[in-house]
């Protein structure tokens, strides 16, 4: 596992793309032990990502794959199997995605590396003592948002962080900070987007009766609630269940839709695609 490595790739869609990309694996010796793939038809661009063995290193690829991208204006990018991103997770006062990443991530469900926890309320710090992770109390309002938000994009570099994850955190964040972190922040919506956007989607359910309710897992843009969607999920709820009671249901539902996201991302499964993705998974 540790001499695997992951190619991802992206460019214009022409013939011939995977005999060239497979043809200089095959020249340096190398296996090919999954390969999926992926032709947009409208905005004729290709996507792949190739799994493949077996080398100690893939310096020796650098020049070839160059030279490729350079042919086929395609942007690639090679990690072994075994890396683990760093990733940040943001919370406020609902802690149930929260505890179920850091549980997967210590089980080793999630491939990761969680170096901090940043809130704009002090209640999950000792659930981040449990795990031995830094925890940074963040407080914010409309007079303190560019201040605090300039905080986060310090704490991701001194953190090394490659992914923000918002688990729960009910706060909007700004243009500024979106841009930044573009295609490199996820969040978990509790609602079917694009159905019953902003705030409370339960209760807005509950008002119209319906019978389907779910949760979505997003790349975060400018626009609320917007950003091009990783996973959806749905759970059956019926006439006789309570507002509170659809948030419970809900609840779950959000904590399986957020860890397969941020799994697939970890493991280079994750294209953006305009405002869509392609999610090898």
């Amino acid at each position: 596992m540790s001499k695997d490595h992951i190619l991802t790739l992206s460019c214009p869609d022409k013939s011939g793309i995977v005999h060239a990309v497979t043809g200089v694996l095959a020249k340096h010796d190398m296996t090919v032990l999954d390969l999926q793939q992926f032709s947009d038809p409208d905005l004729q661009k290709f996507f792949m990502r190739v799994h493949f063995g077996h080398a100690e290193s893939t310096e020796h690829l650098s020049g070839p794959f160059g030279e490729l991208a350079s042919d086929l204006n395609m942007d690639y990018d090679i990690v072994p199997k075994s890396h683990k991103p760093r990733v940040m997770i943001m919370v406020s006062k609902i802690g149930h995605c929260l505890n179920d990443l850091l549980y997967r991530q210590k089980t080793g469900q999630l491939g990761i590396d969680v170096p901090l926890i940043v809130s704009n309320h002090p209640d999950f710090e000792s659930l981040a003592k449990t795990y031995d992770i830094a925890f940074h109390h963040l407080p914010v309002n409309k007079d303190t948002k560019t201040e605090q938000e300039n905080r986060i994009l310090e704490l991701v570099k001194e953190n090394n962080v490659d992914l923000i994850v918002l688990a729960r955190y009910m706060q909007v964040l700004s243009p500024t900070l979106c841009q930044a972190m573009s295609g490199k922040i996820i969040n978990i919506h509790h609602s079917f987007l694009p159905s019953f956007k902003g705030a409370k989607p339960y209760h807005q359910a509950y008002d119209r009766g319906v019978k389907i309710i779910g949760a979505t897992a997003h790349f975060v843009t400018a626009d609320l609630d917007e950003g091009p969607i990783i996973e959806q999920r749905v759970a059956r709820v019926d006439h006789s269940m309570n507002s509170k009671e659809l948030v419970e249901e809900g609840s779950n539902v959000e904590s399986q839709v957020l860890a397969a996201a941020v799994k697939w991302w970890s493991e280079k499964r994750v294209f953006l695609n305009g405002h869509k993705t392609v999610v090898f998974n």
